[in-house]
């Protein structure tokens, strides 16, 4: 497992240290995120579906190996949302459909997502232009990057085609780690 283990945590100041879209809970160290698919989207100019997300500000990179961990959980009935983005040319999205977690549509990640806690890993080697998941320690997923110049992580929840009447997730223990 390549889990970076020789790193620098960026602090427990993600509180602090975020932008907010829309957060519309945080309650016992549990941020919980939701949208409804008829909701509008985050600006009176944008043409994007509702999204209710935290990007992580004070950690945009260029360059490095970066690492975001969490640990997330999905309700049932939601589908057709992402709850996971490295963004930067839009690098990779873990999106929900159909009760699994995938990459973008596919592949696969994780099966039977609904109503329970799992971990999640997404490792970006920047110069590299590699992701790599991991899903409860295991690898379950590594491809290219969708290149560009400046990246972020984002999560929460981000209705796309198809999503149902309401989209949530719900995530904890959030990190952001730099291999040294």
């Amino acid at each position: 497992m390549d889990i970076i283990q020789h790193s620098t945590w960026l602090g427990s100041k993600i509180e602090n240290e975020i932008c907010l879209w829309v957060l519309l809970n945080f309650n016992n160290g549990i941020h919980t995120f939701w949208v409804f698919a008829n909701d509008e989207p985050h600006t009176i100019t944008s043409d994007t579906k509702p999204r209710s997300e935290i990007r992580i500000r004070g950690y945009d990179y260029s360059s490095g190996v970066w690492q975001f961990e969490g640990e997330a959980y999905i309700p049932s009935g939601t589908d057709a949302t992402s709850v996971m983005q490295v963004f930067g040319a839009t690098t990779i999205m873990l999106r929900v459909y159909s009760a699994k977690l995938t990459v973008y549509r596919s592949p696969t990640v994780l099966e039977n997502v609904y109503n329970r806690w799992f971990k999640v890993n997404v490792i970006h080697d920047a110069g590299a232009s590699n992701v790599k998941v991991y899903i409860d320690g295991v690898q379950r997923y590594e491809g290219s990057g969708a290149g560009g110049n400046n990246h972020y992580f984002k999560f929460g929840v981000y209705a796309e085609d198809g999503a149902s009447h309401r989209v949530e997730s719900r995530w904890r223990q959030i990190r952001v780690l730099r291999k040294n």
